[in-house]
């Protein structure tokens, strides 16, 4: 490799806030959704989660839109023309088409700019889980690591990103086909809260049934203590679709079982909260391989 500088590039798939990547020099492509007969991109000022949210809530349903391989052609080729090399990690190809816009704006790139080397990472990950790597990719460059040290760090290792989800409404999992019409069905009418993690080649999957929400929650943490294997993680990463107070309490029972105060705590944005809807809770950490 190269030591030319590099720029991190990740999605929105990632669910990192515009702060965050303003902040970190992260390139952060937007992908969009459609709601209440409107486009939106997911920092739109015109939207807040909150806002999307409160619309889903009201039946509203969203759709979603990859990233195209010219929207990444047109933001990758500035910072290429400055100079500077890119190492993408990219939303998981399990749920998104936006990691093979990657590697076919990549393909083109790298005709164009010979010099330049553009590495794309299917992260296998979603949301905060994603959004965890790059936030490791962003410790890593500040403490002096090369592109190609954080490349195998992240290959090495980004199955062993752990993702946990629970949701509150079984239709939107039902209208994605994650779970059949009848499941939801009768998981609704018996309070039957699914547990879903990703596997390891990117797909969510549904892995447990628990009935009633505290139980559900309860079920993360327990699922933490399952998986955590020899990983001693100082930091947890916990999404939410517009529940603060269930992401807090996974939080401070992690906190009790685990001794772990530092989390980050953040919305699931519209994009995979338009497939998961409203309550959603995740819970990311490193452990045994998914």
């Amino acid at each position: 490799m190269s030591n030319r500088p590099f720029v991190i590039s990740t999605d929105s798939g990632s669910d990192l806030n515009q702060s965050y990547c303003q902040e970190n020099g992260i390139l952060c492509l937007e992908l969009s959704y459609t709601i209440a007969g409107e486009t939106y991109t997911s920092f739109d000022p015109r939207m807040t989660n909150k806002q999307f949210y409160d619309l889903v809530r009201q039946g509203e349903m969203p759709v979603t839109q990859q990233v195209n391989p010219q929207q990444l052609v047109d933001a990758w080729e500035p910072v290429l023309q400055q100079g500077n090399d890119i190492l993408h990690l990219g939303f998981s190809s399990g749920l998104s088409g936006t990691f093979n816009s990657s590697r076919m704006a990549a393909e083109e790139l790298r005709e164009k700019y010979p010099e330049a080397i553009i590495v794309t990472i299917d992260t296998l990950a979603a949301s905060l889980g994603q959004g965890m790597l790059v936030d490791f990719a962003v410790k890593m460059k500040k403490d002096g690591a090369s592109m190609q040290e954080i490349v195998d760090w992240m290959e090495a290792n980004k199955l062993n990103m752990v993702h946990n989800f629970t949701v509150d409404d079984l239709n939107h999992l039902q209208r994605g086909g994650r779970v059949s019409k009848a499941t939801a069905l009768v998981g609704t009418a018996l309070g039957i809260k699914p547990g879903l993690h990703v596997d390891d080649e990117g797909h969510l999957i549904n892995i447990s049934k628990v009935r009633g929400r505290k139980a559900s929650l309860k079920w993360l943490v327990d699922r933490m203590e399952e998986m955590v294997g020899e990983w001693e993680n100082e930091e947890i990463f916990i999404s939410h679709g517009d529940c603060l107070e269930d992401a807090q309490f996974v939080a401070d029972e992690i906190s009790k079982r685990f001794g772990i105060t530092k989390f980050t705590i953040d919305y699931v944005g519209p994009v995979i909260g338009s497939h998961t809807g409203c309550g959603v809770v995740a819970l990311f950490f490193m452990g045994k391989q998914r």
